[in-house]
């Protein structure tokens, strides 16, 4: 209804079309609040133009028809706008050569487009686990039904019956209930964590990531950008602490080279200095700010205003950005920007209250100094002034003012690293995952910072943009196998999408990070794209999985615990569920091949009352399960490993599985020999064993039950003693339990229920009987697990002491 329209040239005469209607060479006018509709090339004309849709830099760029550039990246050339972006200011015409999907933006879906959402390894997991079930129900069921009509003697009618209490024994109706439950239980948890979760499967892959490929500034750091030393051709002035800068310090003002240092900083700055004393704007600009303050500068934004008559925003191709300013009726410009850009601008350095030819020697020393800083991991920023002629006009191009400038000085300042990053770092290499800086900035500051964070050591590999470009697929794939500390700075779109692609095909499971739009391919590719909230855009946000309400990489790590404490807990059930097929497969097979001999311990409603009534409440408790000690001091699973192993089924069917099957037979067996049963004697309806036959059924029930709630303690814990993580640390367990109580003596000892499950009321004795069943069940899993603790301990002391 709404079109997005244009306006072109076309004809001589200005015309207003469709967006669409757009094509290669066309003349595009672009004016102030126009929103550019194909890529060009500008003709005349300047403009300011927001480009943060496709580079994520939230300064406007200076694009001009007189800048022409030819060996730098299309998206930094000064001459071209692009499809996607808004006009700030200015006018000009531009003539089209890309539309539609042959724009940059284009080139960003394309690669987005590429990307298909794959399967997780829970939902994989959980697929085997779906057709392995089904496939034991049906092939048993089945089975056992010549057996129950040939070998015991049953009717047809009566031999289905008996495959489907098979088929319902083997059927873990809580399955899909309990892992959605765990999953919305993680995804809630890491709301309180800062991560909000768009997609519930993740939380279980992060819990098996083994990359993290993690972005610095931000994530890394704080954002907050702090002048740490001030540096002139007179010497350096240091501030230490951000209370140093807060305050003033009345001593770091001192001297007139510091004091133009100073003047330049407030002028050649757009932050704000808030009522509250604080600054707001660009975090560099506003710690700047704060450094001029403290050397007495005048940072009043409202003077600041009145003052300047012309502004060439910071340019990322320039690396530089001025200002003109009026000051006592003479016009001064101001410049900053990246040293190595701002000196052969420079011909002149300040001395004392006077400036002096800047020689060869005093370059080199510069020189030196910025990479002194750099190798400290402070960005470095350069700072120069020209004064203008008397009565001579603003310049109108940034080439005019940003020529035969003055050196001033060095502004060196740190994003001093978040606190907590250096612990969850450590925590991830405990747990043996590995982390990969990729990072746009330069390579000596990443190096820096990710040595104080912990990610690498003295000497890790850095791989530069041109570097990974220039990398064979063989050659990048052999770097990352090596398994060294690696980071990858000046990257590019394509080039995060690349590594992505190379560590899955390295069978890792990875986790990404990005803010911008053209991280939005690598967001989709990771098997965990993760966006950043705060400093993050609407389209990473909308490509990622997860995304960081506090920027935070020490709430990616809480994230990766909390998946795997999810992933233990869908274990915990699975085998719970698992370790209940035994005994309820049990009674029919007693039954089957004695021939009949012996009743039929179990009838098919009470296994449906054990299966739905008693089963479930207790599944669902252990989705909530606390984390197990020792978590995070586990490698990471590989990504083909099952969510069910032969030791999990070993544990459930042949050992607690058997445990609790004989326990509950015993007690079936206590009831009829007790009252003067013998094989072969009839216990139907109207014969003299009827009623104790009721009873021995109740009893199998109520050993089901009691051997339940022991198996719901074992499976607490896959190798940690029960102490470790507390008998009461899940209330909701013991609310499940308590209902289970509850329902089993509502099954036994109400006339409606005895009715309709064919149960009787049992004596003093029998309970008694039945009261140590939980007991033995846990107490034997928990010898299980304490003798393998012991047969491992020898072993894990061997790894550490290796290590």
């Amino acid at each position: 209804y709404l079109p997005p329209r244009a306006t072109v040239i076309r004809d001589g005469r200005r015309q207003a079309i469709e967006a669409r209607g757009v094509v290669r060479g066309d003349l595009l006018v672009v004016e102030e609040g126009a929103r550019v509709c194909a890529d060009a090339r500008l003709l005349e004309g300047a403009v300011d133009i927001d480009l943060s849709t496709l580079t994520g830099e939230s300064m406007p760029a200076f694009r001009s028809a007189d800048s022409l550039d030819s060996s730098v990246p299309l998206i930094h050339a000064r001459d071209l706008v692009f499809s996607g972006t808004t006009c700030i200011e200015g006018g000009a015409r531009a003539v089209v050569f890309a539309t539609g999907m042959h724009t940059e933006l284009g080139r960003i879906a394309a690669l987005s487009e590429r990307v298909e959402q794959e399967e997780s390894p829970l939902e994989h997991q959980v697929r085997r686990v779906a057709w392995l079930i089904a496939l034991i129900a049906v092939v048993t069921g089945i089975a056992f039904i010549p057996i129950a009509t040939l070998g015991a003697g049953l009717s047809l009618s009566n031999g289905v019956v008996f495959a489907v209490g098979l088929l319902v024994g083997n059927v873990p109706e809580g399955l899909l209930p309990v892992i959605t439950l765990a999953l919305a239980a993680g995804v809630r948890g890491l709301v309180r964590e800062g991560a909000v979760v768009k997609r519930l499967s993740a939380v279980e892959t992060l819990g098996s990531t083994t990359v993290i490929c993690t972005d610095k500034t931000g994530t890394l750091t704080e954002n907050r950008m702090r002048v740490t030393t001030l540096w002139t051709p007179g010497g350096a002035c240091r501030l230490p602490a951000p209370d140093a800068a807060e305050a003033g310090d009345e001593h770091a003002g001192s001297g007139p080279e510091l004091g133009a240092l100073a003047t330049a900083i407030s002028a050649c700055n757009n932050a704000e200095m808030t009522d509250g004393g604080g600054p707001t704007g660009d975090p560099t600009e506003a710690a700047m700010l704060l450094a001029a303050r403290a050397l007495g500068a005048d940072v009043s934004a409202e003077r600041r205003r009145r003052r300047r008559r012309r502004q060439f925003h910071f340019d990322p191709v320039l690396k530089l950005m001025s200002t003109v300013d009026e000051r006592d009726g003479i016009l001064w410009v101001h410049a900053k920007g990246a040293p190595e850009a701002l000196l052969p601008r420079c011909e002149e350095v300040a001395s004392g209250s006077d400036q002096e030819r800047l020689s060869d020697a005093g370059r080199d020393q510069i020189g030196r100094t910025v990479g002194e800083y750099a190798a400290q991991g402070l960005r470095v920023l350069g700072v120069a002034r020209r004064r203008l002629e008397r009565d001579a006009p603003p310049p109108e191009r940034r080439e005019e003012a940003e020529r035969d400038l003055c050196f001033l000085g060095l502004v060196a300042m740190i994003d001093p690293p978040r606190a907590e990053v250096a612990g969850a770092v450590a925590r991830c290499h405990t747990a043996g995952i590995r982390i990969i800086l990729v990072t746009g900035d330069h390579g000596l500051t990443a190096a820096a910072v990710a040595q104080q964070v912990g990610i690498a050591a003295e000497d890790p590999t850095v791989v530069t943009g041109e570097q990974l470009a220039a990398m064979s697929e063989h050659e990048l794939d052999g770097l990352l196998r090596e398994g060294q500390e690696l980071i990858f700075a000046r990257t590019s779109p394509e080039a995060k999408l690349r590594i992505a692609d190379a560590l899955r095909a390295e069978a890792h499971v990875v986790a990404m990070t990005g803010d911008g739009v053209n991280d939005a391919p690598a967001l989709r590719r990771a098997d965990i794209g993760i966006a950043m909230g705060r400093s993050g855009t609407d389209v990473a946000r909308e490509a990622s999985t997860m995304v960081l309400t506090d920027d935070n990489f020490a709430t990616i790590v809480a994230a990766v615990q909390a998946g795997r404490r999810v992933y233990d807990n869908i274990r915990k059930f699975i085998f719970y569920i698992f370790a209940h097929t035994t005994p309820e497969v049990t009674p029919f097979l007693v039954f089957a091949l004695s021939g009949g001999a012996i009743p039929l311990p179990l009838t098919v409603l009470q296994l449906l009352a054990f299966d739905i009534g008693t089963e479930t409440l207790p599944a669902l408790a252990l989705g909530r399960e606390p984390a197990e000690p020792g978590l995070m001091r586990r490698p990471p699973r590989t990504r083909s490993e099952g969510v069910i192993s032969p030791s999990l089924l070993l544990r459930a069917w042949l050992f607690l599985g058997v445990i609790c099957a004989t326990l509950q037979m015993t007690g079936f067996f206590y009831v009829l020999l007790k009252a003067g049963w013998q094989p072969g004697d009839r216990t139907g309806a109207g014969a003299p064993l009827h009623e104790a036959y009721r009873q021995a059924t109740t009893m199998t029930l109520l050993g089901m039950i009691a051997g339940q709630i022991g198996t719901a303690f074992a499976a607490r814990t896959e190798r940690a003693s029960l102490r470790s993580v507390g008998v009461f640390s899940n209330p909701l367990l013991l609310w499940g339990i308590a209902f289970e109580l509850v329902l089993a003596a509502m099954l036994i000892y109400l006339p409606p229920f005895q009715s309709l499950f064919s149960t009787a009321a049992l004596g003093a004795d029998e309970l008694l009987l039945v009261l140590p069943f939980p007991f033995i069940v846990w107490g034997a899993d928990e010898l299980r697990r304490y003798l393998l603790r012991r047969r491992r301990a020898p072993k894990e002391a061997t790894q550490r002491a290796w290590a």
